[in-house]
């Protein structure tokens, strides 16, 4: 017997990444999910993994920048299982650019926005009746060490990862009554099938600096995230609400002056790193 089972869960971006981990995770341990997501040759390809090791999943194209998409995600979910008791908000996309207020358009603006943080608003929104008609259920968000710590010309993602935290506050605080808990993880750096294909195939002797600034020595994946969705899912967790869990192999907690110099030290030991430019 799972510690989910008989339990009802929807996860966004749940096709790949973050979100496809997470969602075999919960299904793994007994959760019937809905895999929300734009890509449904990725979705339907987890869908199998799946069904394949036992789990009970269907899957749905939702944009997530559109209320009525977003409204009937959730009626899908009860309609499937006549009920509603996890949501879990991951997705995200590269699709729009990012910059500092001087070089952000107002169009790239307006979508993070909307992909994140009315998004996070209206999928609970939408959820919270019913979940509150059976007594409770809990609400997971995807933010990022990005909420906590700022990079330069990366004001959309921060902003919108910095309002995850406090939507999740906000939200742990007037649901709680309901018997919704709320929370959030703060993910550190992640490969996933898009950040490898991105970023690390074409930057592979960067590998080593980069996961020198953890003190757990790697970068993480999916999975790690993953096992803290479950786990902030699960009744083992009752007494969490409104928690930023950083989830970041240690990340967050260096001072960076002394980061720097250990780095340095890397680089200088191993001249085949290509940082880039």
């Amino acid at each position: 017997m799972g510690s989910l089972d008989n339990r009802v869960a929807i996860v966004t971006g749940g096709a790949q990444g973050i979100g496809g981990a997470s969602a075999r995770k919960l299904a793994a341990d007994g959760a019937r999910v809905l895999i929300a997501d734009v890509n449904m040759a990725a979705a339907s390809q987890n869908a199998e993994r799946i069904v394949t090791a036992g789990g009970v999943v269907e899957v749905l194209e939702v944009d997530i920048t559109q209320t009525e998409q977003i409204s009937g995600m959730i009626e899908r979910a009860v309609e499937l299982w006549g009920r509603l008791d996890i949501l879990v908000n991951n997705a995200w996309t590269r699709r729009e650019g990012d910059g500092s207020a001087l070089t952000l358009t107002e169009t790239a603006w307006d979508h993070a926005m909307s992909l994140v943080l009315k998004s996070v608003f209206l999928t609970a929104k939408y959820a919270t009746p019913h979940m509150q008609k059976q007594g409770g259920g809990a609400i997971v968000s995807i933010s990022s060490v990005h909420g906590m710590l700022v990079a330069p010309a990366r004001m959309a993602y921060e902003v919108n990862k910095a309002g995850v935290i406090a939507l999740t506050r906000q939200m742990a605080v007037d649901l709680g009554p309901l018997g919704i808990r709320v929370n959030a993880i703060c993910p550190g750096h992640i490969v996933t099938e898009n950040m490898q294909a991105y970023f690390w195939d074409n930057n592979p002797t960067m590998r080593p600096f980069f996961e020198a600034q953890y003190p757990v020595r790697r970068v993480g994946k999916p999975e790690d995230i993953a096992a803290a969705v479950h786990f902030l899912c699960t009744d083992a967790a009752s007494f969490i609400t409104g928690v930023a869990l950083p989830v970041d192999g240690g990340l967050t907690i260096q001072l960076q002056e002394d980061l720097g110099l250990s780095l340095a030290r890397l680089v200088r030991a191993h001249p085949e790193i290509q940082l880039p430019a």
